[in-house]
C-alpha cells in the first residue's frame, strides 16, 4: 500500500466513523436545552461533524493531489516502521481490553510501565513515578473533580474506601 492510498483509506474510514458517531449522538438532544445548556448528544455530534468536514477536505485535497502525501507512491509501512508501530498498537489494544476487564486505572498503570520502562527504556524510578501519577491524577480529575466514573472492572472493590472519603 502506498502513502497515497493509505491517506485516502484513513480519510474514508474516519468519515464513516464520524457519520456513525453523529447518527448515534442524535439519540440524545444535540441542540440547546433551554435553561440547561447543550443536550447530551451535542458535543459528540458537533465534534464528529467537525471531524467529518476535515475528512471530506482531506479527500478533496487527495483528489486534487495538493499535499506531498497525496502524490507519494512510497510504501506506507516498511518492516522497520512496523517494528516500531506494532508494539504500540498491541499496547493500545490491550489497554482498551484491560479497561473493561480490570478497569481504567489498573490498565493505565500497567500500560505506563510497559511503555515507559520497556519501550522508553527509562529508569524504574521514572517508570513507577509516572505509572503511579497517571492513574492517580486521572482518578482525582474524573472521580473527584468531575464526578464522572470511569470503568473499574473487577478492581472496583479496591475503590470503596476512596469513595467513602470522597462522597
Amino acid at each position: 500500500m502506498t502513502v497515497r492510498t493509505a491517506e485516502l483509506l484513513v480519510a474514508i474510514v474516519l468519515a464513516i466513523m464520524s457519520i456513525g458517531i453523529m447518527w448515534k449522538s442524535t439519540e440524545l438532544n444535540i441542540g440547546w436545552v433551554k435553561g440547561s445548556g447543550p443536550g447530551g448528544g451535542a458535543w459528540p455530534f458537533w465534534l464528529a461533524g467537525g471531524m467529518l468536514v476535515t475528512c471530506i477536505w482531506t479527500i478533496v485535497r487527495w483528489v486534487r493531489r495538493v499535499t506531498p502525501q497525496s502524490r507519494s507512491t512510497e510504501i506506507f509501512m516498511t518492516r522497520d516502521t512496523l517494528a516500531i508501530v506494532g508494539p504500540i498498537v498491541v499496547g493500545l489494544v490491550l489497554l482498551m481490553a484491560g479497561t473493561h476487564i480490570i478497569g481504567m486505572y489498573l490498565s493505565v498503570f500497567i500500560f505506563m510501565i510497559a511503555f515507559v520502562r520497556f519501550l522508553g527504556r527509562h529508569s524504574w524510578v521514572t517508570t513507577m513515578a509516572l505509572a503511579i501519577a497517571a492513574p492517580t491524577i486521572m482518578f482525582c480529575l474524573f472521580e473527584w473533580a468531575l464526578a464522572t466514573t470511569l470503568p473499574k472492572g473487577i478492581s472496583e472493590p479496591l475503590f470503596y474506601p476512596l469513595y467513602d472519603l470522597i462522597y
